[in-house]
């Protein structure tokens, strides 16, 4: 449900997006897609967001992609463990999807940016 919210409201703004359904599947097709930005819910069967982030991290291709985790853990904790795990962004559930698109849009500047 939180995947689909988080696709219609960047495609309404005129990102394109890819979706995958748990971490594996995202580290299986982030190559051939060559994302700018990738959201990753903390919580995902097979790989969670925590060990999708160190693994995009540990690639030399992947290295580089701005990664916003998105969860409903807001402890200090989480948060920090977040930016330990190389996530560019952290957003906390419930959030208001103007707040999404304007974090996935200044990840997408930087990007650009170099």
């Amino acid at each position: 449900m939180i995947r689909q919210l988080i696709v219609v409201n960047l495609q309404l703004e005129g990102f394109e997006v890819h979706t995958a359904v748990d971490g594996q599947d995202c580290l299986d097709r982030v190559e051939d897609i060559a994302p700018d930005v990738i959201t990753l819910d903390v919580m995902m069967p097979r790989l969670d967001g925590w060990v999708t982030a160190v693994r995009l991290r540990e690639n030399e291709r992947t290295r580089d992609v701005r990664v916003l985790l998105i969860t409903a853990r807001a402890q200090k904790n989480d948060v920090r463990r977040g930016t330990e795990v190389g996530a560019d962004a952290y957003l906390t559930k419930p959030f208001d999807p103007t707040e999404l698109i304007q974090v996935v849009r200044d990840l997408a500047a930087a990007t650009r940016a170099g």
